[in-house]
């Protein structure tokens, strides 16, 4: 990472985003001096200039809540940081895992929307109009029965050339799996953090 001059920003404050490396999701917002960011580097805890106390803070020195630092990266303008950490426990003086209320858990995307509504249909019990909802109260041996006829599907589909056919198979594979990873009280992170520690 390239030197900051602190003296060429404003009140010889820089901005620092403070990310979850794993989860990637934004915690705070804080600010850092040249001493902040040393003590930073040198204790590889999270360390803020506080403007309202005008001292350095270190972000759990009340709360027992401290950041673990993985790695700082500087903006293109060489004006803002990027703080990449490890939390141990809630980052917000409120009590929440972020300071925007949010939890701080990994988003998949479209994965992690499908996964809460499967999740509602669950709650929901056996209603007539939800597939999802009928599939759970059939219970576990009818889940992992479609897993496996989809799996098979797949692998049918892929011996052939109709790509179309093939991709709509996957994506019955995967949502079903879905269902069937909540089933076991599982969800895809879980997956995910199997195939991350894999990869060493």
């Amino acid at each position: 990472m390239q030197e900051i001059n602190f003296k060429q920003l404003e009140n010889g404050l820089i901005p620092a985003v403070v990310q979850d490396a794993t989860t990637q999701k934004v915690l705070m917002l804080g600010y850092m001096n040249e001493e902040a960011f040393k003590k930073t580097k040198e204790t590889q805890r999270v360390t803020f200039f506080s403007r309202s106390k005008q001292r350095l803070w270190t972000k759990g020195e009340t709360s027992g809540n401290s950041l673990r630092l993985i790695t700082m990266k500087l903006d293109c303008d060489q004006d803002a940081l990027l703080v990449q950490v490890q939390p141990e426990g809630p980052v917000c003086h409120k009590g929440s895992d972020t300071c925007w209320n949010e939890k701080n858990q990994s988003n998949f995307g479209f994965i992690s929307e499908l996964e809460e509504v499967i999740y509602s249909r669950k709650q929901q019990g056996a209603i007539k109009e939800s597939y999802v909802a009928s599939l759970f109260s059939k219970g576990i041996n009818k889940i992992a029965q479609k897993v496996g006829e989809e799996a098979v599907e797949v692998v049918i589909e892929a011996k052939d050339h109709n790509d179309l056919l093939f991709v709509n198979e996957a994506a019955d594979l995967v949502f079903h799996l879905l269902i069937l990873l909540q089933t076991k009280g599982m969800r895809f992170e879980d997956v995910v953090s199997t195939l991350q520690s894999r990869h060493k």
